[in-house]
C-alpha cells in the first residue's frame, strides 16, 4: 500500500476576515455572457445573483450552514434562531460578529455568523442534538423526532387582519418595486410585510424562499415589533409557494396570514387550517386562491 504524504503548507487554511453588511442588490456576480436571441449572437455583460455558504455558530459551536444571499444577514441569524424556536425574544442574542472565509485565490469561501447566545437558550440548543446541516428545500434533514418537525405557534392575540383582494392587488404592484436583486438577476425569492390597505412596508430577498422569510422575520425582530400587537394590521406576502415551514415560520412570530405567488403544499393547508391561518396561494391581478381563511371582501377568487 502507497502511503501519499501530503504537504500541510501546500493547503494554507481560507483567509479569514470581518464581513462588511451589504444591501442586497450589491450581492451579485457580474460576469460577460453569450446571449442568443432570434438567431443572433452577442457577448453581453450580466449579473448573478450570489449563493454563499452561511454558517451559524453559537457560542463558538456550529450548528448549521445554509446557502444563502450574503446580505442581510443579521437579519437572517435573528430570524432564523426565532423561527427555530432557539431563542423567543431578541433579548436573548447578545451579539453577532459576521466573518468572511477566503480561498487562496480571493474568491468568497463562506460567512461564519458567530452568535452571542444567552445562557440557558444556549443550554437548551446542545439538549436539541441536532445536525441541519444544507437544508435548503425539505426543511426536515437533521430532526431527530416529529416534536422537532412541528412547532408550537406564538398564540395569536386579537382578530385575524384583514386582507382583502384589493390589498392584495396593491400589495403585488408595490412588491415589483422593491425587489432590486431580482430585478438585476430574476434568481431570488422575496417576502414581504403589508398593512391592511396593501402598503409594502418591508421587504428581504434571497436565493431561497426560507431565507427570505427568516431575514424578514429578522428584520421585524431587530425593530423591536411587538408581536402580540403587530400582526392585527400586517400580513406577509411571498413570491414563492408556500410550504408547511413557511406557514410555520410566520406562525411561530404571531402572524396569522400568508399570501402565496404559487401554490401551497397539502400540509401547508393542513397546518393553516389547524392554526385558524388565512392561506392564500396563486395570488394575481383580480384573482387569486383562499386554502384557509376567508378574505375580508365578497369577492370570489
Amino acid at each position: 500500500m502507497t502511503v501519499e504524504v501530503v504537504d500541510v503548507e501546500a493547503c494554507p487554511l481560507p483567509a479569514s476576515r470581518e464581513w462588511q453588511a451589504i444591501d442586497a442588490e450589491e450581492a451579485v456576480s457580474r460576469l460577460t455572457v453569450t446571449r442568443w436571441r432570434d438567431g443572433q449572437i452577442a457577448t453581453v455583460p450580466d449579473a448573478v445573483a450570489e449563493e454563499v455558504p452561511i454558517a451559524l455558530v453559537y457560542n463558538g459551536i456550529s450548528h448549521v450552514v445554509m446557502l444563502a444571499t450574503p446580505a442581510d444577514l443579521e437579519d437572517f441569524a435573528y430570524g432564523f434562531s426565532f423561527t427555530e424556536g432557539i431563542i423567543t425574544h431578541r433579548s436573548q442574542i447578545y451579539g453577532i460578529d459576521s466573518k468572511a472565509l477566503f480561498h487562496a485565490n480571493g474568491h468568497l469561501q463562506g460567512i461564519e455568523l458567530h452568535i452571542e447566545l444567552a445562557t440557558e437558550q444556549f443550554a437548551a440548543l446542545k439538549a436539541q442534538r441536532r445536525n441541519l446541516t444544507g437544508r435548503t428545500g425539505c426543511g426536515l434533514c437533521g430532526a431527530e423526532s416529529l416534536q422537532q418537525v412541528f412547532k408550537q405557534p406564538m398564540s395569536a392575540v386579537g382578530p385575524l387582519v384583514a386582507v382583502s383582494l384589493s390589498a392584495i392587488e396593491a400589495a403585488l404592484a408595490g412588491l415589483r418595486l422593491q425587489q432590486p436583486l431580482q430585478q438585476l438577476t430574476g434568481a431570488t425569492h422575496a417576502s414581504a410585510i403589508a398593512d391592511a390597505q396593501g402598503r409594502v412596508l418591508c421587504v428581504r430577498e434571497d436565493v431561497g424562499r426560507h431565507n427570505a422569510l427568516d431575514k424578514l422575520i429578522g428584520s421585524l425582530l431587530r425593530q423591536q415589533c411587538d408581536f402580540s400587537t403587530f400582526w392585527g394590521q400586517h400580513w406577509v406576502l411571498t413570491t414563492s409557494r408556500a410550504s408547511y415551514e413557511m406557514v410555520q415560520k410566520v406562525a411561530m412570530s404571531g402572524g396569522q396570514a400568508l399570501i402565496a405567488l404559487s401554490a401551497p403544499t397539502a400540509l401547508a393547508v393542513n397546518l393553516a387550517q389547524e392554526y385558524g391561518f388565512l392561506l392564500v396561494g396563486f395570488a394575481k391581478t383580480t384573482q387569486c386562491v383562499v386554502y384557509s381563511g376567508a378574505l375580508s371582501e365578497q369577492e370570489s377568487c
